[in-house]
């Protein structure tokens, strides 16, 4: 059973909406899905047809709402028996894990994000101890002794589903956006947070505005109120370097897979380090090449052979390797070839599901093996007495 908040739209959700697409791929792994909040997610395992149950919305500032949710998590188990339960994120695993705990169901938690340990969420994760550890990137996995030393651990890098997109609906869309042909566009399709590095790219497409032939979309919305501001501050900064009539802001997408088909480009420069990178092993299965920062899970992900790597926060080191991309066609054509078997190895679904039911079912075993153990133990004693 994954246990998740729900309540945003990013990597992780992504993620668990490709186990409920695939999940008839593996018939020895049975999964459900609980969530708190309803959604884009909740609505796309719905799609799939998978097990979910929503168990209400959670504010830790109303301490009433995290009662009632953890009862509802305790009557899903003793409906669903789940032979395991995965927590996604500190959060989810500090208010849920413990209910799981005390069923005697074994907990693995998956660690998404490079973990400080110093967070309100950390600390509370740290109460409970998981029998193991999935993480999305072996940088990741670095961070998992600031929770606990000593769990077992495995790297599990996110399954991404293949699409195949016909070319005439790419043609059609960018018409629809209004983009000629003879454009070469450049795409950022990431959550609508200041880490992503919209900033630095916009500052590295006004240090282009002499160069023709280049258009780019921004395609991910505002999904809480400080990232409205966020983005008005963008939408200001494409004004003041005049490139505003070169920059559309697409909004919240849920095509990605055809924005990418269409784009010729894929740039995320982020700010702090990604944990993994999916919008770069997407781009990579579309074909285009790719252009991120070299720092975290991206130095895993990306490679010489399909795009390129620049320091953090250097919008003239940006600038220049997107020029030698816009200017050059046949460097984008080399690239973007690599790339899908490159995204076949980091993230082929079924590679991808097999570790995690691996991991999952040794977890299983082992408690399996304690529970006979404390069965013969409890059998002695009575002997003995």
């Amino acid at each position: 059973m994954h246990v998740y908040a729900g309540n945003l739209y990013g990597g992780v959700e992504r993620m668990l909406a490709v186990f409920a697409a695939e999940a008839s791929t593996d018939p020895r792994l049975e999964q459900s899905f609980a969530l708190c909040f309803e959604g884009r997610l909740a609505d796309e395992l719905r799609e799939a047809e998978a097990p979910l149950d929503v168990l209400g919305p959670v504010r830790m500032r109303r301490p009433l709402t995290v009662v009632r949710a953890r009862r509802a998590l305790a009557e899903v188990m003793e409906r669903r028996r789940p032979d395991v339960v995965v927590c996604h994120s500190s959060w989810t695993h500090g208010i849920f894990a413990s209910v799981a705990r005390d069923r005697g169901i074994p907990v693995a938690f998956w660690l998404h994000d490079a973990v400080t340990g110093r967070t309100w969420a950390d600390r509370l994760a740290r109460r409970t101890r998981p029998d193991a550890a999935l993480c999305t990137s072996a940088f990741a996995a670095t961070t998992l002794e600031r929770l606990w030393s000593g769990v077992p651990s495995a790297v599990v890098h996110p399954p991404i589903m293949h699409h195949t997109v016909d070319p005439l609906r790419g043609t059609i869309l960018r018409g629809v956006l209004g983009t000629g042909l003879d454009e070469v566009v450049i795409l950022q399709a990431s959550r609508m947070e200041a880490w992503k590095g919209h900033r630095v790219l916009i500052d590295a497409l006004g240090l282009m505005a002499g160069s023709p032939g280049w258009t780019c979309w921004i395609a991910g919305g505002p999904q809480r109120p400080a990232e409205e501001v966020y983005l008005e501050g963008l939408r200001a900064r494409a004004e003041e370097l005049g490139i505003a009539h070169r920059v559309r802001f697409l909004g919240q997408r849920a095509d990605v897979p055809l924005l990418m088909a269409a784009a010729d480009i894929v740039c995320q420069p982020n700010l702090q380090p990604e944990p993994f990178g999916i919008t770069f092993v997407e781009a990579m299965q579309a074909g285009r090449p790719v252009v991120g920062t070299a720092a975290g899970g991206t130095n895993e992900v990306v490679v010489e052979s399909t795009g390129f790597l620049i320091p953090v926060d250097d919008a003239a080191a940006l600038a220049d390797a997107l020029r030698t991309l816009v200017e050059d066609e046949a460097v984008r054509h080399r690239l973007g070839a690599a790339g899908p078997g490159r995204a076949r190895e980091l993230s082929d679904p079924l590679r991808q599901m097999e570790r995690m039911r691996a991991v999952l079912a040794g977890i299983v075993r082992a408690d399996g093996a304690r529970a006979d153990a404390a069965v013969a133990d409890a059998d002695a004693a009575r002997a003995g007495g």
